[in-house]
């Protein structure tokens, strides 16, 4: 794509920042088969820049909406906001930050702040003529992954005046994975982190709200996404092929090894059967668990050395969830995979989890991985 056409930027007066800058930072499931477009679809997935003499950074990207608007989030410095972005299709540039002191070092954080409602493809920063980008301060040694579905997402966290309550309506404005449990977890260990997560998302195939139930991480935890003709493939398969261009990227799960794996999933597969309230020592409640309990095998194959935490949230669901998961860890008998329930496990808000809420989480959270040893970082 030719940068030099667009009409809102002046190659005279401003200079392009390419995704391939050197000093540019990267986090997140990131599809980057182009380089010179890398595809956002993850929460919380971000690119970092250090900079100075600029009064101004912007941000350009091709969007792709599957429902909701699209909000992306903005940490400059110390301060957090967000842009809507209006068009799809098509290059659109952002104003990140503006009125800015020239003369001081900024940082600026570009943030997947929604699940995969809308994906976008990054095509640079836009700086004032003559500014320099900086190297960053290196991401954290430690690194975390979540797999979960809206509350660890963030989905409707910022409705700060329904604790407790059903979600108000909104079309995507109150979700941000920056204030998810998960991501404020990572921040208090010092931990970079990975957000495999989606609203309605279920564990299995066939249950949950995401798509109507035709998808759940079962089959799409491989992928650098959640939408494509073809999510990902079976995880007892072997091998099989890239995709198209429109299907997510398969992730390669060498670039990224986290010390801790948390699982939170469980709760939308209550939809639109809840086999676990009907009969948890049932068939359907014993073939879920069988699922489940590969599913693990296969982190814990991919990870060898990780902690993985098996989890719901607070988000009201029947305790048979939970019990199945805590026998499936007890099955596994693998030190490494613990079973962790919150002081309100399953008693809390009936729409998504609050900010609030999930900073009550976090805390609970990191207090149970620090007391899992020294060794857990290692």
């Amino acid at each position: 794509m030719n940068i030099e056409k667009w009409t809102s930027w002046d190659k005279e007066k401003e200079r392009f920042v390419e995704p391939v800058c050197d000093e540019l930072q990267y986090c997140g499931r990131i599809d980057d088969r182009n380089v010179d477009g890398p595809v956002f679809a993850m929460p919380g997935s971000f690119v970092r820049m250090a900079f100075t003499g600029s009064s101004y950074v912007k941000a350009v990207v091709v969007n792709k909406r599957y429902y909701n608007d699209s909000w992306v989030g903005v940490l400059l410095d110390d301060t957090q906001d967000k842009k809507k972005i209006e068009k799809d299709g098509e290059p659109v540039v952002l104003t990140l930050a503006e009125n800015l002191e020239k003369g001081m070092e900024h940082m600026v954080t570009f943030f997947k702040r929604m699940d995969h409602c809308h994906e976008y493809a990054f095509l640079g920063f836009i700086l004032e003529y003559g500014a320099r980008v900086l190297k960053a301060r290196p991401l954290p040694r430690k690194k975390m992954e979540f797999y979960g579905d809206g509350t660890t997402a963030g989905e409707c966290s910022e409705a700060t005046k329904y604790c407790g309550k059903p979600d108000p309506e909104q079309d995507g404005e109150l979700s941000n994975a920056y204030f998810s449990y998960a991501w404020a977890t990572a921040r208090m260990q010092h931990a970079r982190v990975h957000l495999v997560a989606q609203q309605g998302l279920a564990f299995r195939d066939g249950a949950g709200y995401f798509m109507d139930g035709q998808r759940g991480m079962e089959s799409c935890y491989t992928k650098s996404g959640f939408y494509g003709e073809d999510c990902g493939e079976d995880y007892r398969e072997e091998g099989g092929a890239e995709g198209e261009n429109n299907e997510p990227a398969r992730w390669d799960f060498n670039r990224y090894t986290p010390h801790v794996v948390v699982v939170a999933l469980g709760q939308n597969d209550a939809y639109p059967a809840d086999i676990m309230k009907e009969n948890d020592q049932g068939e359907k409640a014993e073939e879920w668990r069988e699922h489940y309990k590969d599913w693990i095998l296969a982190l814990r194959c991919l990870y060898p050395k990780a902690w993985i935490i098996l989890t719901t949230t607070i988000r009201a669901h029947h305790s048979g969830w939970d019990r199945s998961i805590g026998k499936i860890c007890a099955q596994l008998r693998d030190p490494k995979i613990v079973h962790f329930l919150y002081g309100e496990n399953g008693r809390g808000t009936p729409g998504h989890v609050r900010v609030q809420e999930a900073m009550n989480m976090a805390l609970e959270l990191n207090g149970f991985i620090n007391g899992l040893g020294n060794d857990v970082w290692e």
